[in-house]
């Protein structure tokens, strides 16, 4: 009954985040079909309603596939380095996939967000270009797919 939760919380996770990925990649598609000017290093153009809400939605489904894989995972932590390193190689690989799954939630969420406000204003914006923000945000959701589950799959061999 485990391996099946666990393959479902795999799937569930892995859903969350390629869904929020290509959201953020279409978030890019409908910034990109507004009219702009690009002058250099300045850009004026107008704000996309869909792209707001595309990043809007990736960057909600990024956060909850993040909470779920930390629930799932069951988030242990040490607390001095020296714990650390007295622990077996599988923790410290499961640690480390922790430590990457939030570096790479910073950044995909830092990058989808910067775009979503980039699209909320009702007026058009000049300044320096906000491009490719909502694509690279969307491939992170993919990687943080990736290192979530290899996450999940090493906290739970480290129980058994």
């Amino acid at each position: 009954m485990a391996k099946v939760f666990g393959i479902f919380a795999c799937l569930v996770i892995v859903a969350l985040d390629a869904v929020a990925g290509l959201l953020g990649i279409k978030a890019e598609g409908a910034q990109n079909q507004e009219k702009h000017m690009k002058l250099w290093l300045f850009e004026c153009k107008e704000p996309s309603h869909d792209a707001f809400i595309l990043g809007l939605a990736a960057a909600g489904l990024l956060g909850a596939a993040h909470i779920l894989a930390n629930l799932v995972g069951g988030c242990s932590l040490y607390c001095t380095s020296d714990e650390i390193q007295k622990a077996p190689p599988s923790r410290q690989l499961s640690l480390a996939c922790l430590l990457f799954t939030w570096i790479i939630l910073a950044g995909g969420m830092g990058m989808l967000v910067i775009g979503t406000m980039a699209n909320n204003r009702s007026r058009a914006s000049c300044g320096f270009g906000h491009r490719h923000f909502f694509s690279i945000g969307g491939i992170l959701c993919f990687v943080h797919a990736i290192f979530s589950v290899a996450y999940y799959a090493t906290s739970t061999m480290t129980l058994a």
